[in-house]
């Protein structure tokens, strides 16, 4: 039977059991001073929160106009995430609205995960975006579809999210404790407001207001955030032949 989507974001994660996270191998010396500076400090913050150490699962999700980026966690998937952190984004490229092609600047809004942990970056450390997703590729200009979207350190931004460098250290070495416990899956949510935020909200009115093809976008968007809004878990969104997000399973 022909399946109604094309590509489908599981959001399953896996993880193991390994419990000494930094006796591990392949770190470069810049990661290996990051993760002698931070995990001890994360471990204090987990205790202070009174959440397991070490996490086992990482959820990220950002908000443009709110200029945030927050860190949900978990040690099984039954259980709900737990909101770990906020970090404030220092800076905004572009306007509401997708990323649709290289060079507009923008921030791209929806469903991805990190591909890629840079500890090179020219933004002291950065975590890669799989921008352009499925959805992105149906709808961007086919031949400059725009890439290399990180969150990172510093404050510029061409179309990235940057929370400087100190909060890119906790959010890099977390993502990679995560990464060795056996979640190859992290999840990044991107969002143009926070949709329970009224000031936002009403911003984002104002830009769909004469735009009924990103009012109906921002509807996909807004259907996973009430989800995860309610129950503190991931709903499984697929795509549809049209790059139409569709929420699969609750």
């Amino acid at each position: 039977m022909q399946t109604f989507f094309k590509h489908l974001f599981s959001l399953v994660l896996f993880f193991g059991i390994e419990k000494n996270v930094l006796a591990q191998s392949g770190l470069t010396k810049k990661e290996q001073l990051a993760f002698d500076k931070r995990e001890k400090q994360l471990k204090k913050q987990f205790e202070q929160a009174s959440l397991n150490w070490p996490a086992k699962q990482l959820y990220i999700r950002s908000f443009k106009q709110d200029g945030q980026l927050e860190i949900w966690v978990r040690n099984t998937m039954t259980e709900p995430f737990t909101l770990f952190k906020t970090y404030n984004v220092c800076a905004l490229s572009g306007k509401l609205g997708p990323k649709r092609r290289e060079g507009d600047l923008q921030v791209p809004e929806g469903f991805y995960y990190i591909n890629e942990f840079n500890p090179n970056s020219d933004y002291h450390f950065s975590l890669g975006i799989n921008y352009p997703n499925q959805s992105d590729l149906y709808f961007t200009d086919s031949k400059a579809p725009g890439g290399e979207i990180y969150i990172h350190g510093k404050c510029a931004t061409v179309g990235c999210i940057p929370i400087l460098n100190n909060p890119i250290e906790e959010l890099y070495v977390l993502a990679n404790i995560v990464r060795k416990q056996g979640q190859d899956f992290i999840p990044v949510h991107i969002f143009p407001v926070r949709f329970t935020n009224e000031n936002s909200f009403k911003v984002l009115q104002s830009h769909i207001a004469q735009n009924s093809i990103y009012q109906d976008f921002t509807n996909q968007l807004k259907e996973v955030f009430d989800y995860f809004e309610q129950y503190k878990q991931l709903p499984i969104v697929g795509i549809n032949e049209k790059g139409v997000y569709k929420v699969i399973s609750r």
